[in-house]
């Protein structure tokens, strides 16, 4: 029986891993050279502020693998369980602002 909880923990960490490695990856597809290249404009200020307004799923995902990489995957759970869900993806993005303000307060 103790064979079959040590698979059962791996494939919850594999799970994991493979969370985080999306959150990576999803990271590094939104910082392309775009960014860098083209110089803050005005017309540019307001698209960041609305930004900051609205959180994506891919910054949730990128705050919270960080997060759980970092040790606090119990944490991260929990917060999950919060917000009425098992995976990120079942949270209503309207929720995403509060969850993304959570995970950053973990320490």
């Amino acid at each position: 029986m103790s064979k079959i909880k040590l698979l059962l923990d791996v494939v919850t960490d594999l799970r994991s891993l493979a969370d985080s490695l999306q959150a990576v990856a999803d990271a590094m597809a939104s910082n392309e050279p775009v960014d860098a290249s083209h110089p803050e404009t005005p017309a540019q200020v307001p698209a960041q502020k609305s930004e900051e307004k609205a959180v994506t799923l891919e910054q949730v995902r990128a705050v919270l693998a960080e997060k759980s990489h970092d040790g606090f995957t119990a944490e991260v759970r929990a917060l999950l369980e919060k917000y009425g869900a098992s995976k990120l993806s079942q949270i209503d993005p309207s929720k995403y602002a509060a969850l993304l303000a959570e995970a950053e307060a973990l320490k």
